[in-house]
């Protein structure tokens, strides 16, 4: 039996009957697809180590478009899969439409914390503790003292990236620079790398020389761009750094591999809920390895420690671009 299954095209995608009753979870892989190195492959990654530690197989979708999002969440609880995981904020209004419907059906909710309904596990992660501490980084890395933010769709987690990672920078160099862009205003913003290589240009021009991309597949274009432009970038959610070795200079980690594994093991047992993973979860972090190895010294990486304890004890707060709708060293 094959690792997953999967469903082709919009059509056969959704072609299965309420009859066919699946022994199998459900991912629904959000628009980019599961190999966008970013995100929706942090998902792949955890559900790939739960299936081969224990032999069994998912049901999956990638989205082509808006409209698969309510028809496959159906399309999976009619066929009987449980739990069904799904990637990402937009899935937020199919889910209130149809998770009542299906009361037996556990549904998993990555990126929403907000519904009101008892068989969702939401899961919400600190991405700006984690981006606080990779704006150190860059502010430790930059000779120019000009730094930058590029992010996917112009959105509130978005920006809830680009105000930790703002305010990491300025603890470190009061007096830096955050240039920050967002790539656009729809779903087509987290697939655009060559928005993401022409942003990363413009912000180049400004004197940025450390550019962190929280877009998605629209970062593979940023980073590829800071590469051949002499620049360093920090990579986002998923370990970016081998993407070009020696020139990435770190990846600020969301641990969504994680969130995908427990939710699999659990399968219907698991609690349903509102759960945060923040540093002292290890639902964020950043990453150290071969590849960057030669560009953390020592002295950045106490610095980030440091720093990491004192967030998670309390002693540093990261104001989140949540609490109020702005972010107090960051205009976007």
């Amino acid at each position: 039996m094959t690792l997953m299954k999967k469903f082709f095209g919009a059509t056969a995608a959704l072609a299965l009957s309420a009859g066919a009753a699946l022994a199998e979870p459900a991912i629904i892989f959000d628009l980019g697809g599961k190999f966008d190195k970013s995100f929706n492959e942090a998902a792949y990654n955890g559900a790939k180590r739960w299936a081969d530690e224990t032999g069994k197989t998912y049901r999956e979708i990638e989205l082509q478009s808006e409209a698969q999002r309510e028809q496959a969440l159906r399309r999976f609880a009619e066929a009987g899969a449980n739990p069904v995981i799904t990637m990402g904020f937009a899935m937020a209004d199919p889910l209130s439409a149809v998770a009542p419907d299906y009361p037996d059906t556990k549904f998993v909710a990555i990126d929403v914390t907000w519904l009101d309904a008892p068989n969702i596990r939401q899961i919400g992660f600190a991405e700006h503790e984690g981006s606080y501490l990779v704006g150190m980084m860059a502010a430790m890395a930059s000779e120019s003292g000009t730094v930058g933010f590029i992010g996917g769709m112009d959105i509130p987690l978005i920006r809830h990236f680009g105000c930790g990672y703002a305010q990491g920078v300025k603890a470190v160099n009061p007096d830096a620079t955050v240039v920050a862009n967002m790539t656009g205003t729809t779903p087509a913003a987290w697939n655009d790398p060559v928005k993401g290589s022409e942003l990363t240009k413009a912000q180049i021009s400004q004197g940025a020389d450390v550019v962190y991309a929280a877009a998605g597949g629209t970062g593979v274009g940023v980073l590829q761009t800071a590469a051949d432009e002499g620049i360093l970038s920090i990579g986002v959610d998923s370990n970016q750094n081998y993407l070009h070795s020696g020139k990435v200079l770190t990846s600020m980690l969301k641990r969504v591999d994680v969130a995908v594994y427990d939710a699999l093991v659990a399968g219907t047992g698991l609690e349903t809920g509102v759960f945060q993973m923040g540093l002292a979860e290890e639902g964020v972090g950043y990453a150290l390895d071969e590849h960057n190895a030669p560009l953390v010294s020592d002295e950045m990486k106490a610095a980030v420690e440091g720093a990491r304890e004192k967030i998670m004890a309390g002693e540093i707060e990261v104001a989140a671009y949540y609490t109020n709708d702005s972010c107090p060293v960051l205009d976007f």
